[in-house]
């Protein structure tokens, strides 16, 4: 992404430089479940397997990331959010993430399942897809 001032990718209406680009350069940590999604479904859109990476929990992430070329991802609308705040150690966060693939639309639907690691950060787990 050239240009900060752009509406974040996640949807929060926010420019990204003041939205998911603190979180993605390390400047910031994710303070809710659902904070975390919104950057990593931004990450997934901007192809930042590093930050992928780094907030995926050590026990479930996998050792490389590939994107797909033909894949463009259109939006997310986050459906409902379940613990996951400042006070909680575990959050689930359920999404549908628009996406076209080779000219076909299609969706994305997951409940995400996130804990915080040893420095108390947040970290996604897994997912239900839908």
């Amino acid at each position: 992404m050239t240009d900060v001032d752009l509406s974040c990718p996640c949807g929060s209406g926010r420019c990204y430089r003041e939205c998911c680009q603190p979180l993605h350069l390390g400047d910031q940590v994710a303070i809710s479940a659902e904070q975390l999604m919104r950057s990593r479904y931004c990450a997934f859109v901007l192809k930042d397997s590093e930050y992928l990476h780094n907030s995926w929990h050590v026990q479930t992430r996998p050792e490389t990331m590939t994107f797909e070329d033909d894949l463009q991802w259109q939006g997310l609308k986050i459906l409902r959010s379940k613990k996951g705040r400042s006070k909680d150690q575990e959050g689930w966060v359920t999404f549908k993430a628009f996406f076209v693939q080779n000219g076909t639309e299609g969706v994305l639907h997951e409940k995400s399942y996130f804990v915080r690691n040893e420095q108390g950060h947040w970290v996604y787990v897994d997912g239900k897809l839908f």
